[in-house]
């Protein structure tokens, strides 16, 4: 992979983040796919993670399984039209969202 791969793969992801905080505030989406895009926001924002970032390369594995397979799942249960339209908002007007440490507590419990 190269280098302009990679980083057009990163803008992908960031764009896809933000569309799951897009499919949690849209009424069309059932609780199912709502549900895993909050929880995987939650994991995403949470400064806790299951394997702390400190150790070399397991730091990061869980990070780079556990987001793209919530994105995955969302995308799978979410109507095509709803999340292109999700991603048109979050590729064109992407916000930020602040750290939540309600967040952090939701993975802790989970």
């Amino acid at each position: 992979m190269t280098l302009s791969a990679a980083l057009k793969n990163f803008k992908s992801l960031k764009a896809q983040i933000i569309a799951l905080y897009f499919i949690t505030k849209d009424k069309r989406v059932t609780a199912l796919p709502r549900l895993i895009a909050i929880i995987t926001l939650a994991y995403a924002m949470s400064p806790i993670d299951f394997i702390p970032d400190f150790i070399p390369v397991l730091g990061y594995l869980d990070d780079l399984l556990i987001i793209p397979l919530g994105i995955w799942l969302v995308v799978k249960l979410t109507p095509d039209s709803i999340w292109k339209e999700c991603i048109k908002k979050g590729a064109m007007a992407p916000i930020k969202i602040p750290k939540n440490y309600l967040f952090a507590g939701i993975i802790i419990a989970l």
